[in-house]
């Protein structure tokens, strides 16, 4: 099961809505650790965390690299009802993203 990929546009529609969590990988497809940490969400969403996870490439995404403040990938961004909740840059292990996703 993987990712699934979005644009600057649906990133515009996950922050003006309350839909409850969401949550979206900004990485880039040549960053070896943005790979690493995209199989990790992999499994973490096999485990059926209950909120969508998403992937997008910041160099599709300026607006958002700046207004939620990215300051390098890979970098995981959970959304509450449209507001940035959390960033995590540092994928420690599979169990940490999972308890950080619950």
């Amino acid at each position: 099961m993987s990712l699934q990929e979005i644009n600057e546009e649906k990133c515009e529609q996950l922050s003006q809505v309350d839909i409850g969590k969401a949550a979206i990988l900004f990485s880039t497809p040549l960053c070896g650790t943005c790979k690493v940490a995209e199989r990790m969400l992999e499994v973490v969403q096999a485990a059926n965390v209950t909120y969508p996870i998403y992937k997008i490439n910041i160099n599709f995404a300026p607006r958002y690299r700046e207004l939620w403040q990215i300051s390098s990938i890979p970098c995981l961004v959970v959304l509450q009802n449209g507001k940035v909740e959390s960033r995590t840059y540092a994928m420690q292990s599979v169990d940490h993203i999972y308890k950080l996703l619950r």
